[in-house]
């Protein structure tokens, strides 16, 4: 069975959609469409900051990772802005002077999404495996309405709840992280 996404009749090159201005929220080039996300909410957003800060604290000071939220990153003809992308340490694109260059042109280590209300499932489903053919090693889909978290690796596709232990890079082998602890990022 084939899913049709709904899109804009209109197609346009990579290399023209690059050269458009930015918009907020981000847009997103995927098979020759423009896609815009839509506007993050209060459950998308302490989500996605306190993933990032999660992560960053365990990975950046031993140099393990680094994660950056709304990062674009363009590879394989496409041009995505996944809500979080982290970096592995020997994998972040630098320049001459060691900061992350701006224009990153590689698939990241561990791409995290998290599924807002008005979202397609499929359309991030789709970018999370496209990802995987291009060197990402782990996809996590969030799922705040069901509480759930879909995890991808390589082939492999499992849905999480409650107690599960979420899959990890395996430079995070010391650290566990059930759906129930990503959820409990929510409270305040």
């Amino acid at each position: 069975m084939a899913i049709t996404l709904e899109s804009n009749p209109n197609t346009i090159s990579l290399e023209e959609f690059l050269s458009l201005s930015e918009t907020k929220p981000a847009s997103e080039y995927i098979d020759d469409q423009i896609y815009q996300k839509p506007m993050p909410q209060g459950k998308h957003s302490t989500l996605q900051a306190e993933m990032v800060m999660a992560i960053n604290q365990r990975a950046k000071p031993k140099k393990l990772a680094y994660a950056f939220p709304e990062l674009r990153c363009t590879f394989g003809k496409r041009s995505i802005v996944p809500d979080i992308a982290v970096f592995e340490w020997n994998h972040i694109p630098l320049d001459a002077g060691g900061e992350a260059v701006n224009k990153i042109q590689i698939a990241p280590d561990w791409m995290i999404e998290i599924l807002s209300p008005a979202q397609s499932p499929f359309l991030i489903i789709d970018k999370l495996g496209f990802a995987m053919k291009y060197g990402t090693k782990l996809g996590w889909l969030i799922v705040p309405q069901e509480r759930t978290v879909l995890t991808f690796q390589g082939d492999r596709f499992h849905s999480h709840r409650g107690k599960d232990i979420l899959p990890m890079l395996e430079i995070f082998s010391d650290w566990q992280m059930s759906v129930q602890d990503v959820f409990d990022l929510l409270k305040f």
